[in-house]
């Protein structure tokens, strides 16, 4: 398992024009598949590629220990040495492809675009069950839901 810092730190140093909300939905998505590609079975998860749990807000999922660090961006752009004393350059090679990956698929969107994606997903929209559209939310989204919902997506491809 890696920290959640080195993790956001190689998304700001290998892709371009990172905000808060960018870095939050990068790290989510780099989060789920991890567990789709590293557990067997979503009632059997073992393997997380950082601690933490993501919660449901108004703007998608959203890792609050990473919100209070970078919260006072505010859409602007995050510089690529910000977590730079966090720096693990130990990834595996399995979790550098992912990582790629992510930035491959996920990368080339902003920040708003990436919120819309996940506000079009099963696991923020269960995680918000309850919540008006416009409420402060902290329901977690469990590492089932998403294992589950993006190992369909994988099936479905």
């Amino acid at each position: 398992m890696y920290s959640w810092k080195s993790i956001a730190d190689w998304i700001l140093e290998n892709i371009d024009d990172v905000t808060d909300k960018k870095l939050q939905k990068l790290m989510y998505f780099a989060y789920a598949w991890y567990l789709v590609f590293f557990n067997e079975s979503g009632d059997e998860i073992d393997n997380r590629l950082f601690e933490g749990q993501f919660e449901a807000w108004v703007h998608g999922p959203v890792l609050p220990e990473l919100y209070r660090e970078v919260k006072r961006f505010h859409g602007n752009k995050i510089g690529a040495d910000y977590f730079e004393s966090n720096r693990e350059d130990n990834f595996n090679p399995e979790v550098l492809d992912l990582l790629k990956q992510v930035k491959d698929v996920y990368g080339k969107y902003d920040g708003n675009e990436l919120e819309s994606i996940t506000h079009q997903e099963d696991p923020w929209i269960d995680a918000r069950e309850g919540c008006r559209s416009n409420e402060i939310c902290k329901n977690q989204i469990s590492d089932k839901a998403m294992f589950d919902y993006y190992v369909r997506r994988l099936d479905n491809e």
